[in-house]
């Protein structure tokens, strides 16, 4: 009987009318023959054609006198059966690897050196990746691992192909932090951009050169050129904003207050297919505020202006909110211990007192006094002038000494400026040029030094004089307070202080047994202060190394250095810090005591220094002790505050801390304070505030404001934990195993002329890299390079520490990646053209199919190779018998079966089958997807190439 050639295919030219469905055609398509998927008519002579053609689906309209260049393909045999089974089952591995994440859901967190958390699951695999375009903002409590999640998502969308270029913004003092987690814990390189990197930048913009880069928030908002060059660059995968509550804006006087770095939030969001944003404040406790913030994320949703009760937007599907007490571990049992807050409250004495009494009389008449101008710019910079004032004075001797001295000297120096330019005394004084235009809400949210530095020049600068007379004696009032302050400091005399000191003779701090100090965090404000107390407490424990500062003027290297001593040190027992280090500075494994020596006016400050040591890793109960006066005017109102707090904490646990910076949106606690300041010696007063801190520090009122803020309504219980253990149970049973890892790459490796050998169980030394792999890696461009050795590599998270440390070769890892790509470059073809496989295990005299299905739901966003992006993809193993039944095959059944040889594995072919003569189970080789199973002879065999089946609704897998 005539038999076709191995490979040959009848053709034969098309008639015009033979095109239609399931055609296969020659010539339509530059890359090989294509399926007509649908034919639609356009008259007589005109058709549009859908067909597939390599994997990919396209369109075509094509005329009548076309199809002479067509040629239709007859039932030949498409595949010879005669390829390489080694090579064959390396490629098939290859390819294997390549779609490692569709066996794997979880493969980022296979692949990088972290041990993932629950709530950091769902966050990453069941809330962003699911969202394409992500447009989303993460806002779980502080401490909860944002950087992680964040991580894990770039890790992910990099080894699925969906991410070449990412950027991240963050606050100046977090970028090391940032390039340091995700090269360390995710094996990711970013570069930091920097004024030097730009300057060497070969075409002068970073940002086109560089795929992945990290940049400070404020270098770049406040730089048109930067902004500029942004601009100029193409668009961005992935960009990731950090403490992204810096971006918002706010309404002023009824219209919208932008701010630079809002303004550059919004230019982030119009060059990125995805964006995220990262705060654990999301909310200040307006809800008109809220909306602009979120209309960084989506402007359409929340365009317009605010309108209570009538323009609030759901955001349920952009954001997610956990608090720490809805998070839990894999057991089942909470993630975060207990949190206490102890108010700690001291009487001043009556220097003291004296003294507060003068300072606020001050303050309280120098407001009224820019009341009566009129003018409302002038009034807001001096309240704010004033309120740092008295922040000050209730700080510490030092502090109000200090500022009333300086404050006096430059008040001094404008006058001599003002009587040189007119001497009359007739001019009024204009308001200050180049103040910083923050306002004291905005002051909260600016970079540490820089905070530090607007405070001091408004304090020393702004005043309420409108001419040279109310300035001349303005300052011989500030001389009097200041001989005052001075006289109270040189006493020694402060009951503040004495109060920290009695706590940190508590014996939750000092051990009265040992007399060993357990590690403490003491917040303060002022410089002046911090510097005071540094001195006092060295005085107290005897030995100047046990203690560490923090504040917005050190340089990066000694702040690093200093939360490294405390953390690590078992010498340094005690650090000082400002809001400096309020945010993303991780002091959990260092203490889990704290003291707040100055409470601070707005009342998230309170959740983010309590998150520095309250976060994950911390295994400790955490103890915080808030020092409060208890007769001051603003004293009286935060003790209330705190005792509130307290009552609702023994009511609803931790939970309360979570809505601190909400608790006050009708009236801010600032501007409570002001009001008591002013106001608060009157009964009247006093009793209104007082009921009004009630009225939001209320139980029920608090816990109807938890249900409100967190936005959304997901949450975690012990039963939603254990349904993720078990997905994440099921999922390592599917994913690729490191032991398949490591046979398919040492084997590549040395096939193409590496050396690789072990060294200790399971850790390899790589000493040669063969120049292929190098080639290849700067052919695809990928920012992480190929090394020329390798002191040791692992295929095994558990065996990576060690000495020396080794690397974690998985998917995702550039120098697997550059294996998989250079064997599927030379290998692929033989997938399409398939082989005989044996199985030696199995006495069946059967042969059966084996069939590659690559299922693919697409939509109709393009990806950057211009094919339609894929929503939804799997990977099968099917065996087709002689009958025309098939069977799942398992995950990669070829694994099971070495290649035929010419002794004892004779194989007879005929049209459209195959046979096995001899014992072996099993036969690989490739399928026709059109196969008429019909007239198959023998049932045990295997193809080896992904194929679709008729209807083409799986992809088939040509030729490389």
């Amino acid at each position: 009987m005539p038999q076709a050639k191995t490979g040959e295919r009848e053709t034969e030219l098309v008639s015009f009318e033979e095109i239609k469905p399931g055609a296969r055609l020659k010539g339509i398509d530059p890359s090989g023959v294509a399926e007509v998927v649908q034919v639609s008519q356009f008259g007589p002579d005109a058709l549009n054609l859908v067909f597939r053609a390599n994997g990919k689906v396209s369109e075509r309209l094509v005329y009548r006198g076309d199809e002479a260049a067509f040629e239709i393909i007859g039932e030949g045999r498409t595949y010879g059966f005669d390829a390489d089974g080694a090579l064959l089952r390396l490629a098939s591995e290859a390819y294997r690897m390549r779609l490692a994440y569709l066996f794997d859901p979880y493969l980022a967190v296979t692949a990088s050196q972290i041990e993932a958390l629950p709530h950091q699951i769902t966050a990453v695999y069941g809330e962003m990746l699911p969202r394409q375009p992500l447009r989303f903002l993460l806002a779980d409590d502080p401490g909860a691992g944002k950087t992680v999640m964040a991580g894990l998502l770039i890790k992910e969308l990099l080894i699925r192909g969906d991410l070449e270029r990412c950027l991240i913004v963050a606050p100046g003092s977090l970028v090391e932090q940032w390039q340091e987690e995700l090269a360390d814990k995710f094996g990711l390189a970013f570069d930091i951009l920097s004024r030097d990197q730009i300057e060497a930048s070969l075409t002068g913009n970073p940002f086109i050169e560089r795929n992945r880069l990290i940049v400070r928030l404020d270098m770049a908002a406040r730089s048109d050129e930067l902004k500029a060059k942004f601009e100029a660059s193409p668009d961005w995968d992935l960009i990731i904003c950090d403490e992204a509550h810096r971006m918002a804006a706010s309404y002023f006087s009824g219209e919208v207050k932008e701010t630079q770095r809002h303004k550059f939030g919004k230019l982030l969001g119009s060059r990125t297919r995805n964006l995220l944003l990262m705060t654990a404040t999301p909310h200040n406790g307006k809800d008109a505020d809220f909306q602009l913030f979120m209309g960084l994320l989506d402007a359409d949703r929340f365009e317009g202006r605010f309108r209570e009760g009538v323009h609030k937007a759901d955001v349920s599907d952009m954001m997610r909110r956990l608090t720490k007490e809805e998070l839990y571990r894999f057991d089942g049992t909470p993630l975060f211990p207990e949190r206490l807050a102890y108010t700690a409250s001291y009487v001043l004495s009556p220097s003291e007192a004296e003294l507060y009494q003068a300072v606020t009389t001050y303050v309280r008449e120098e407001m009224n006094r820019a009341d009566r101008s009129g003018d409302g710019k002038r009034r807001s910079y001096v309240g704010f002038a004033l309120q740092i004032l008295q922040r000050r004075l209730a700080s510490s001797p030092a502090a109000i000494h200090r500022s009333l001295e300086r404050r006096r000297k430059r008040l001094e120096e404008r006058l001599r400026e003002a009587q040189v330019l007119k001497p009359t005394g007739s001019l009024l004084l204009a308001l200050e040029r180049d103040l910083p235009n923050y306002d004291p809400d905005e002051l909260d949210e600016v970079p540490g030094e820089e905070a530090e530095a607007a405070e001091e020049q408004v304090l020393d600068e702004v005043t309420a004089a409108e001419n040279l007379d109310e300035l001349k004696t303005e300052i011989v009032h500030l001389k009097a307070l200041e001989d005052h302050a001075l006289r109270l400091r040189q006493s020694g005399q402060d009951a503040k202080w004495r109060e920290l000191q009695s706590i940190l003779d508590d014996p939750k701090i000092l051990d009265t047994v040992t007399g060993v100090r357990r590690k403490i965090i003491i917040f303060t404000e002022p410089r002046d202060t911090l510097d005071y107390l540094q001195h006092k407490i060295v005085g107290t424990i005897g030995d100047p190394t046990a203690v560490v500062v923090i504040h917005g003027g050190i340089a990066r290297e000694a702040r690093r250095a200093a939360i490294a001593a405390f953390n690590s040190d078992p010498l340094v027992r005690v650090m000082i810090a400002n809001d400096a280090a309020g945010e993303g500075v991780n002091l959990q494994r260092g203490a889990h005591l704290m003291v707040n020596y100055d409470l601070p006016w707005n009342p998230n400050r309170l959740e983010q220094r309590f998150g520095r040591i309250h976060r994950i890793g911390q295994t400790e109960v955490c103890h915080l002790w808030n020092l409060c006066a208890t007769n001051t005017r603003e004293g009286e109102v935060y003790r209330r505050l705190l005792e509130k707090l307290e009552d609702a904490r023994k009511a609803l646990g931790g939970k309360v801390y979570d809505v601190l910076g909400e608790l006050f949106e009708g009236q801010a606690l600032r501007d409570l304070l002001v009001e008591a300041i002013r106001y608060g010696d009157l009964p009247e007063t006093k009793a209104d505030l007082f009921r009004k801190v009630d009225g939001a520090v209320d139980v029920r009122a608090i816990e109807k404001l938890v249900a409100e803020r967190k936005l959304t309504s997901e949450g975690m219980d012990p039963n939603s934990v254990g349904a993720i253990r078990e997905q994440m149970e099921r999922a390592q049973a599917r994913r690729l195993q490191p032991h398949f890892i490591s046979s398919f790459f040492r084997e590549a490796f040395t096939m193409m002329g590496g050396r690789i050998s072990e060294r200790e169980t399971g850790r390899f030394e790589i000493t040669r890299v063969p120049g292929v792999f190098k080639e290849r890696d700067r052919l695809i461009g990928r920012t992480d390079p190929i090394l020329d050795r390798y002191a040791r590599v692992t295929f095994e998270k558990a065996l990576i520490n060690g000495q020396p440390q080794a690397e974690l070769i998985a998917p995702g890892h550039p120098l697997l990646d550059a294996v998989v790509d250079v064997v599927l470059q030379r290998f692929q073809p033989l997938l399409a053209q398939g082989s005989v496989l044996v199985d030696d295990t199995d006495p069946g005299t059967y042969p059966c199919l084996l069939i590659y299905l690559e299922h693919a739901i697409r939509d109709g966003r393009m990806v950057k190779s211009g094919e339609p992006r894929a929503v939804s993809q799997r990977l099968q193993f099917i065996f087709l018998k002689e009958n025309g039944s098939a069977s799942d095959a398992g995950p990669a059944p070829y694994l099971d079966c070495r290649p035929a040889t010419d002794r004892g594995d004779s194989v007879s072919r005929g049209r459209n089958y195959s046979t096995v003569v001899g014992r072996p189970r099993r036969r690989a080789g490739a399928a026709l997807c059109d196969l008429n199973t019909g007239s198959q002879s023998s049932r045990r065999g295997e193809a080896t190439s992904p194929c679709g089946d008729r209807q083409g609704r799986a992809r088939r897998k040509g030729p490389a």
